[in-house]
């Protein structure tokens, strides 16, 4: 997929035209940011876009998110027994204490 952010208020006025003539094209809006299908027609919509806007459209090809590639079982673990914990005020740094779940510091010096 294409992910395209508009900056300006008219750069998110052509991306918001641009979704209603090609809704096919678009996946996802989400106000200054959409998602476009990796296809030519979706890469030249983004194209026309950043060119009709120079310097106030970011274009980024993205893929999909699959968790059970991407993320270690123990972070998948992690986030299942902290969204079941007895307490829903209790920080995740203090949950993850005393446990075999990763440490927040742990998990963010750790690359995907």
């Amino acid at each position: 997929m294409l992910l395209v952010i508009a900056y300006s208020r008219a750069a998110r006025g052509s991306l918001r035209n641009v979704h209603r003539a090609h809704e096919g094209s678009v996946v996802r809006r989400f106000g200054r940011v959409a998602l476009f299908e990796a296809t030519e027609l979706g890469a030249f919509l983004a194209l026309r876009l950043r060119e009709k806007h120079p310097g106030e459209v970011q274009l980024s090809r993205v893929e999909p998110f699959n968790e059970f590639d991407a993320v270690p079982e123990r972070v998948r673990e992690a986030a299942h027994a902290y969204e079941r914990r007895a307490d829903p005020n209790v920080p995740y740094a203090k949950f993850a204490v005393g446990t075999d779940h990763p440490a927040p510091e742990e998990l963010a010096d750790r690359e995907l």
